[in-house]
């Protein structure tokens, strides 16, 4: 696993769910709950991470079909289609308090040395409601939602848009998340990628897809950057 370059960092893109607000594998965990009968003939069988492929192979479809409404200028907030689809899968959804302990405090430290961008799978009310609630929308130069792009992660389409907004070359550019597809849609950009470990994906399956670094949380953050001990809130510091 090769480390990030930070001196190098000019730019933060951030995936939003499981990696600056809360994401639950309830799901996941449901499906791996049907599929251990397996393990009785297979008993080296992984069906935690068989029950994450499939939530993943599941997921994107969805997304897809959101994606393709909005697209077609359907705005399936009026339905609560989006909301209902995000609470079935153990995710937030707009009006709810759901970021992460210490996120708030570390986008708004680091808004002040790097441009910082959200990638997320969201639409882009859904994004901005929570940016906005939590006092944040100055922070991010960027968001780049399913409505902004017609390929999501773990495509690099997402990834690349990010950086050509905050006009920083991709390959100086630092992606955190937590799932597979933020580290293959990094990845398959040319940006440095981090893994969290808040969220869905596990630390072997960041690592397998590649994650330069891997972290527990994404206020660990703190302890890599270039001076980030002097810069760490007062209320985060031990």
């Amino acid at each position: 696993m090769q480390a990030p370059a930070w001196d190098s960092i000019q730019a933060i893109l951030f995936d939003l769910d499981g990696t600056l607000i809360m994401a639950s594998n309830r799901w996941p965990l449901r499906l791996a709950a049907r599929l251990a009968p397996l393990r009785r003939t297979f008993p080296a069988l992984d069906t935690e991470g068989m029950g994450r492929a499939i939530f993943g192979a599941i997921e994107s479809p969805a997304n897809y079909a959101l994606s393709l409404l909005e697209h077609l200028h359907v705005d399936t907030s009026f339905w609560g289609l989006a909301d209902r689809l995000r609470r079935s899968k153990g995710l937030a959804a707009r009006g709810e308090e759901a970021w992460l302990d210490g996120a708030r405090d570390l986008v708004r430290a680091l808004a002040a040395r790097y441009p910082l961008a959200v990638v997320t799978t969201r639409a882009r009310k859904e994004a901005m409601a929570f940016i906005q609630e939590a006092g944040l929308a100055d922070a991010f130069v960027a968001v780049i939602t399913r409505q902004d792009v017609w390929r999501m992660k773990p495509h690099p389409e997402p990834v690349r848009k990010a950086a050509l907004l905050l006009g920083v070359p991709v390959g100086h550019c630092l992606m955190v998340g937590d799932t597979v597809m933020d580290i293959a849609a990094a990845r398959r950009a040319g940006a440095w990628a981090v893994g969290v470990l808040s969220g869905l994906g596990e630390q072997r399956e960041l690592a397998r897809a590649g994650a330069h670094l891997i972290l527990s949380s994404v206020e660990k953050l703190y302890d890599y950057l270039p001076e980030s001990q002097t810069e760490r809130p007062p209320e985060q510091m031990a």
